[in-house]
């Protein structure tokens, strides 16, 4: 029975391997169908079903048909969602699950972005206690402090009268939060984008536009990558 495990063991290795270095080219794609591959394999290995759960969430952002888009967030939260049941203090799990619940809900607005924020926050706190160099976690606790600090007067009262309010958040803690993401991973490029977001959004527009200018002279590392720098050339331009 032994011999017959260890080379299973040592196929999910292989697969897992191949699906990090396929997402590194990028081909978020393939690298997802191999982390499928070793959940098949391996129902319970923690790396491979978080990062099936993030790849979801980011290849469903990117679909234009809608089914299409919500059956990927379904799968990212079944996958978070088996992780975090075999480990709930698992780093990469609490992220995947933050990350699907800020794809789906955290720019919307009224009941369901409430609701789903303060959720998030407390995964990606687990995220952050569990791995304090989780640079994910840190920009997506930024990504959370801006959008709530950005909530209109009626969300605010909402919040306030059926869900007896947020934990403290501010734009000011955002940027902290930002910072810490870009100094554990100086080349993650949406990090420069919402940062930049945050700092033109607390007046201080002349390390946006550093900041912007400095995400344009990096390599792309996700699919995503080439169509955030557009984004941020015409901020650029409005900032001017």
């Amino acid at each position: 029975m032994l011999t017959c495990l260890k080379p299973a063991a040592q196929d999910v290795a292989a697969i897992v391997k191949e699906a990090d270095r396929l997402e590194a080219l990028p081909d978020e794609h393939g690298a997802l169908l191999k982390f499928i591959e070793a959940i098949k394999l391996q129902p319970n290995h923690l790396h491979a079903l978080s990062k099936g759960s993030e790849l979801c969430s980011r290849i469903g952002q990117r679909q234009t048909n809608t089914k299409m888009r919500d059956d990927y967030y379904a799968a990212a939260k079944i996958y978070a969602e088996n992780a975090l049941k075999i480990d709930p203090t698992y780093s990469e799990a609490n992220t995947s699950m933050a990350i699907m619940l800020g794809r789906t809900t955290l720019t919307k607005s009224g009941k369901e972005k409430v609701i789903a924020a303060k959720d998030l926050k407390k995964y990606v706190d687990a995220a952050i206690k569990s791995n304090a160099l989780n640079f994910l976690a840190w920009h997506v606790l930024g990504r959370w402090h801006y959008e709530i600090s950005n909530l209109n007067f009626i969300e605010r009262a909402a919040v306030k009268m059926f869900y007896g309010g947020f934990p403290p958040s501010s734009l000011k803690e955002g940027i902290v939060a930002f910072e810490k993401a870009k100094a554990i991973a100086p080349g993650f490029i949406l990090n420069y984008y919402e940062l930049a977001k945050a700092y033109y959004r607390n007046d201080e527009t002349p390390k946006a536009i550093a900041l912007l200018n400095q995400m344009l002279l990096l390599p792309n590392h996700t699919e995503d990558d080439p169509t955030i720098k557009e984004t941020g050339k015409k901020l650029l331009l409005e900032w001017k």
